[in-house]
């Protein structure tokens, strides 16, 4: 089995390019099956055209049992369609069994937003005293916020993504797909502001990554989510917020002044619309708030004059 891991493996790093973030989580979800088979069925698998569905459904009927959510068995399950769809596809497999088992219902939960006034306060309210890691994190805070970016697609920016004059960002998407970042004169007066103090990090000559870190290398991600909370923390705002809930801030505050999904779906980069249609969901919440506020009707109870 091992061997066939592997080949799924290479086929994600090469054929279909997903980040070596997603490659792990597919890798560590078919290991965890195999590993259920040997302990709990009493038997290897030396070849995948062992599997059948109801390994499959102990499978998941034991990580319900463990208190897993239904959104990680979902993933599970998918990861177990790929693989053997790859295999298939290779002829080890007559059929994939995976796709008779019926996929968890996932509870989906609306994304948390901030609302403008607070992201207001997190990118107007700078940390003192001024110095080169304020300026640091003003600029990816602006840049979240303009441009919905995600967090690693943030930390692979390099110098020359970034083009001043028509104020957009070369951005490397899932799966390597490049789409445009846009990107408004306060962003580009923090970032510029950045960029004029970036060589006081000390970076090696050869480094070409946009955003730093205190040691004159790329920021990772894990350093980006610490610079949010740490803002975050400092002005009282939410626990729950993270670089995500700025990319859901930029969708959402987007729809509810009149952009259209079509728009934001590309400036989000997503594959599929459906991915970009839960913040209607969110934006149809701030309209009827502004309707129950507003409507002479909705705001008077029965019997009032």
């Amino acid at each position: 089995m091992h061997t066939y891991l592997i080949d799924f493996q290479m086929h994600l790093a090469v054929e279909r390019q997903v980040s070596p973030h997603t490659v792990r989580n597919y890798l560590s979800d078919l290991q965890q099956f195999v590993g259920f088979i040997q302990e709990h069925n009493g038997r290897d698998l030396p070849t995948p055209d062992q599997i059948d569905a109801a390994d499959i459904r102990a499978f998941l009927r034991a990580l319900h049992l463990q208190g897993v959510g239904y959104t990680t068995m979902a993933r599970k399950l998918s990861s177990l369609r790929s693989f053997l769809q790859f295999l298939q596809r290779q002829g080890h497999v007559v059929d994939n069994v995976a796709q008779r088992v019926s996929m968890p219902k996932v509870r989906r939960s609306l994304p948390h937003v901030l609302p403008i006034d607070q992201v207001f306060t997190l990118l107007d309210s700078p940390e003192t005293p001024p110095g080169p890691r304020r300026l640091r994190d003003h600029a990816l805070l602006e840049l979240f916020y303009a441009t919905g970016i995600r967090v690693s697609e943030l930390v692979a920016l390099d110098l020359q993504d970034v083009d001043f004059d028509a104020k957009t960002l070369r951005v490397q998407g899932k799966g390597k797909r490049e789409r445009l970042g846009f990107f408004g004169n306060t962003a580009a007066q923090a970032l510029a502001a950045y960029l004029e103090v970036r060589q006081t990090f000390k970076p090696p000559e050869t480094e070409t990554a946009l955003f730093l870190n205190h040691r004159g290398r790329r920021l990772s991600e894990r350093g980006v989510h610490l610079v949010v909370k740490h803002h975050c923390r400092r002005l009282g705002l939410s626990s729950k917020t993270s670089p995500h809930t700025l990319r859901h801030a930029f969708a959402t505050h987007l729809l509810d002044n009149g952009a259209d999904l079509r728009s934001i779906q590309e400036l989000l980069g997503h594959r599929s619309l459906s991915t970009t249609q839960k913040y209607t969901h969110v934006s149809t919440d701030h309209i009827m708030a502004v309707y129950d506020k507003a409507h002479p009707r909705a705001r008077r109870a029965p019997g009032d004059p």
